[in-house]
């Protein structure tokens, strides 16, 4: 099989593991590597035996797929470039900046009949692709997606660098079409918004409440689901999923603690979990991460013609969501009335300190 040549647009902090992924497939050829800082560019080129470029026109005609990693900004005209071009294109979350410029890129790969794949990575965690092989049909679901701050993804906020890899996860689990949504979140460092919570209402009746914080001292990313089947838990950071579902005699015959002896009542909280309530725990971690398999998924793609897990209209979902989600959140009332201060930037004046401020010992000048 002759290796596929391909190069990674952008080769900052996620992508060059992109470039470096790519670079060790025994079916690849990494051609190139592109980025605005010349030196980042020959420094990722340098360690992986292939070429810098400062911009992607030259390899236009030279790859057979590509791998955009670049501010979401400028996503659409990167890749938008490749498509007109039939290049096969796994584009970084979000897609694009805007829903319409989404819509162009879905258009462009069906005219040029090539693979266009969205980067919502966590589709590939293992313990996520256990989960959707079960029969379960989410009804309430709780997902958290914490962090420190790491001063990236500066262009944009909690919701497109955040929430949208949970509200991709939802759209796929769910299904349906999302009734009302509600937000409500706060700019701590004086740009986007940086924590945020909102709550969707499925048409199907399934309720989700998403948050996302950038400003939290130890990351947490979980996903709890509730459903007519039973209980499903995932820890995205451990790859572990958790399944719990009624045994086959609580089906049947149900649970009516009123009606039990004394006895029998008097062991249920050792017994619940057990004989009543089935508990398994499975460790879904694997050889390969996340990014190796979604990077694995595209090529394959791109030889057999397959449809991508997460396809571009996938992608424009996900972010026409997120886009309601900000536009919930810009209108959200602090003081609940109209007059009063609104918004993420408009978090009322605080009322004093939680705690005597601590105050940092000074340092002279040598």
């Amino acid at each position: 099989m002759d290796r596929l040549r391909m190069a990674v647009i952008g080769v900052g902090h996620l992508g060059q593991h992109h470039a470096r992924i790519l670079a060790n497939l025994p079916d690849v050829n990494l051609v190139g590597v592109v980025d605005a800082n010349p030196d980042q560019a020959r420094a990722v080129a340098t360690k992986l035996g292939t070429t810098p470029y400062e911009c992607f026109e030259p390899l236009l005609d030279k790859v057979e797929a590509v791998s955009i990693v670049t501010p979401t900004i400028h996503h659409h005209s990167v890749a938008s470039a490749f498509l007109r071009a039939g290049v096969p294109v796994l584009v970084e979350k979000p897609v694009c900046r805007t829903v319409a410029e989404a819509d162009d890129l879905i258009a462009l790969a069906k005219k040029a009949k090539v693979p266009l794949q969205v980067g919502h990575i966590e589709r590939f965690n293992p313990a996520f692709e256990e989960l959707v092989k079960r029969p379960i049909r989410a009804k309430f679901v709780e997902a958290e997606r914490h962090g420190p701050f790491t001063g990236r993804s500066v262009d944009i906020g909690a919701v497109l660098d955040l929430m949208i890899h949970d509200l991709d996860m939802l759209l796929a689990l769910v299904g349906g079409k999302v009734a009302r949504v509600s937000a409500v979140g706060a700019v701590v460092f004086g740009g986007h918004e940086d924590m945020v919570n909102a709550r969707l209402e499925f048409e199907n009746g399934c309720i989700a409440h998403v948050t996302a914080s950038r400003i939290t001292r130890h990351p947490k990313r979980r996903l709890r689901i509730w459903a007519p089947e039973g209980y499903a838990g995932i820890d995205f950071v451990t790859r572990k999923l958790t399944l719990v579902q009624q045994s086959e005699e609580v089906r049947k015959y149900g649970l009516r603690v009123s009606e039990m002896d004394q006895a029998t009542r008097a062991r249920l909280k050792d017994e619940v979990f057990g004989r009543y309530l089935q508990v398994l725990n499975l460790d879904a971690d694997r050889k390969h991460d996340q990014l190796t398999a979604e990077l694995r998924h595209f090529i394959d793609c791109v030889r057999t013609g397959k449809t991508p897990r997460v396809t571009g209209t996938d992608g424009r979902d996900a972010l026409e969501l997120a886009e309601r989600v900000l536009d919930a959140l810009r209108v959200h009332p602090w003081e609940g009335t109209p007059a009063g201060p609104h918004g993420p930037g408009g978090l009322p004046t605080p009322a004093g300190f939680l705690f005597p401020p601590i105050q940092l010992a000074r340092i002279e000048a040598a």
